[in-house]
């Protein structure tokens, strides 16, 4: 573990990582006056951070095997650019033990916790065995060796439908199915392992008790060069579908201060057990007033702005910090203290997909782009007007993130803003999201992971275009005109622009 009598001050990070995430650290590493190189696909010529960073190196094709899950790629990406130091942003090989072992093998900086720590914790199955040691709830299951499907059939019976299987080696909803019977369960099992084989390199599973009606919980932790955690409150994710977040706010509008403070020290705990260093995520299910350990994230989460915006720290910047051997919340002197947050912060991710169409994936190049900034208004974004948004990669092509005073301020100040985000080109999920926002059961605070499955499970109905859109619509007629091209035609009939090209 790193000390700080052992700083070395990181004067150029290569990113292995592409879209929002590398523009966020492109701005930490600028206010830090460190150069910054992008390890990027052939594809991702076309994006924001392309541009923004101060070197670029290719290092290998679109498919994720051959660019961004290509560890000796991405090491001699960073040894041919100078770098101290890669910053692995989330997803991708963030939570690789053996990309953060190969970066300490060759004098590389890993900004993130050390191989030792991501594979007791970044292992579910490792885990739960250090939760359990320490006394923590878990969710009841089978975490052992034997992954022979006569083996877990007979563990999935034990448990009880419905259960849930895992892989033990990632997460972000990859490899993990509901087991409702268990005449579903063999085929359900199979596919698990061939998913989580595929995105993890391990096909190893396990089972736990599916819990209904569990709201998602996550603390936000960071472990600095004292070897103390620090916690940071936390966040409520219960909005998602097939186990992917949609949308997070900072904090929890569920949990009591009892059961905040016991949460916060379950997760400080386990990451001081782990000898965990930098920022990481430790995630909770919760319900009827009970409490159970689901898993710890060894990285940097697509979340953490409400996080920043309601605690006042930049966690990017922290992280930097600490692989430098710097202190960065020394000031808080006890981790058993709960601090409290300023005002209530939402985020809402941006897809690139049809939700006329149950969210199918929507590619091609960006018209119009616009993010109606004001106060209490943050907008990550990895793509401008003139990318291409591909096939290749997550859908997600931003993040809108809203602070206010209080969470009902702070989702009209959302449900505004989106209505005033402006994205041609491609479809995304903005309506989808503004439904979501108005449901009741939303504003009350009372979802839980079963929110989408049961509110939201069809495709929208289809919508005409919102006061903003029009306002481009008619520019754009007005355009056209002016330049001559609807001389002697019908511009009502030839403009795509009357017909409903939300739902087409």
């Amino acid at each position: 573990m790193t000390s700080q009598s052992s700083t070395q001050r990181i004067h150029r990070l290569a990113i292995a990582n592409r879209g929002e995430v590398a523009v966020r650290i492109i701005r930490a590493c600028e206010e830090l006056d460190i150069e910054t190189v992008l390890l990027h696909s052939e594809v991702d010529v076309n994006s924001r951070a392309y541009r923004m960073a101060n070197k670029k190196i290719c290092i290998g094709p679109a498919p994720t095997a051959e660019s961004y899950l290509n560890i000796r790629a991405n090491i001699n990406g960073a040894i041919a650019s100078g770098a101290q130091a890669i910053h692995p942003g989330f997803g991708f090989l963030s939570e690789n033990a053996n990309f953060a072992q190969a970066c300490r093998d060759e004098g590389i900086i890993f900004v993130g916790p050390s191989p030792e720590s991501i594979r007791q914790l970044g292992d579910k199955v490792s885990c739960k065995a250090l939760a359990k040691s320490l006394g923590l709830p878990l969710v009841p299951g089978y975490e052992g060796e034997d992954q022979s499907l006569s083996k877990l059939l007979s563990e999935a019976e034990k448990i009880g439908f419905p259960a849930i299987v895992k892989a033990a080696a990632g997460g972000g909803g990859r490899g993990m199915k509901v087991l409702r019977n268990i005449e579903e369960a063999k085929e359900l099992i199979e596919s698990a392992q061939r998913e989580a084989l595929s995105a993890f390199g391990s096909s190893k599973v396990f089972l736990e008790k599916y819990l209904d009606r569990a709201k998602h919980i996550e603390f936000q932790i960071f472990g600095d060069v004292t070897g103390k955690v620090f916690h940071l409150l936390d966040r409520e994710c219960s909005v998602q579908r097939r186990h992917q977040k949609i949308i997070e706010e900072a904090t929890s509008p569920s949990l009591t201060l009892e059961l905040r403070r016991k949460m916060a020290e379950a997760s400080c705990l386990i990451a001081e057990a782990a000898r965990y260093q930098g920022a990481g995520t430790v995630e909770f299910l919760f319900q009827d007033d009970e409490f159970f350990l689901l898993e710890v994230n060894t990285r940097l989460q697509v979340e953490h702005p409400v996080t920043e915006m309601v605690m006042g720290v930049d966690l990017v910047k922290a992280q930097i910090l600490t692989a430098q051997g710097e202190g960065v919340f020394g000031h808080w002197a006890s981790k058993n203290q709960i601090r409290q947050p300023h005002g209530h912060s939402i985020e809402c991710r941006i897809y690139a997909e049809n939700p006329f169409l149950g969210g199918v994936p929507s590619t091609g190049k960006l018209g119009t782009v616009h993010w109606p900034e004001g106060p209490g208004r943050r907008f990550e974004y990895g793509f401008e007007s003139g990318d291409e948004i591909t096939a290749y990669y997550d859908p997600m092509i931003a993040k809108v993130i809203v602070w206010d005073e209080t969470r009902l301020r702070a989702i009209k100040k959302m449900k505004k803003v989106l209505s005033e985000s402006i994205v041609f080109g491609v479809h995304t999920n903005i309506p989808y999201l503004q439904e979501i926002l108005s449901h009741t059961e939303f504003v009350n605070g009372k979802m839980t992971t079963r929110f989408i499955d049961k509110y939201f499970s069809e495709p929208i109905a289809s919508q005409l275009p919102n006061e903003s859109e029009e306002k481009i619509i008619r520019e754009a007629r007005s355009l056209v005109k002016a330049s001559g091209l609807g001389r002697g035609k019908s511009l009502e009939l030839d403009s795509p622009f009357t017909k409903s090209w939300r739902g087409v």
